[in-house]
């Protein structure tokens, strides 16, 4: 397995008005997709950078401040980007390393998976 760099890192947020306004206002980090969930009654705002890696502003509602729940505020997980999010499993399987099952991505169509570190962070491969 080869891991390219970071895709994206994910943010659940408090505020989502304040916290759209400091990542694309203040950081000006550009506005890729705004999607509103009505099933979720939540925001995904997807922020581009510069080298094409990419902030996802989540909103729940009643989301607990982070002890270490997923769906938390503060940073949900980190992402990163391979060739073959396949290949990644099962690497990290071969490696008694528990990964759930590849999904594909409701908006851009690609292939991602979750897994974990020691301490529970929740790991993202996303294909590119």
């Amino acid at each position: 397995m080869e891991l390219l760099g970071i895709h994206h890192a994910a943010i659940i947020c408090s505020d989502y008005a304040r916290s759209k306004h400091f990542y694309s206002n203040i950081l000006k980090l550009e506005v890729v997709n705004e999607h509103f969930r009505a099933t979720r009654n939540s925001y995904k705002l997807d922020l581009a950078m510069p080298d094409g890696s990419q902030i996802e502003l989540f909103s729940f509602n009643g989301a607990p401040a982070r002890p270490s729940y997923p769906e938390a505020q503060g940073l949900r997980h980190l992402a990163f980007k391979v060739k073959s999010v396949a290949q990644a499993k099962q690497y990290l399987e071969v490696q008694n390393i528990a990964v759930e099952e590849i999904r594909v991505d409701e908006i851009t169509g690609k292939k991602f998976t979750f897994f974990a570190d020691p301490d529970n962070l929740p790991l993202e491969l996303y294909e590119v």
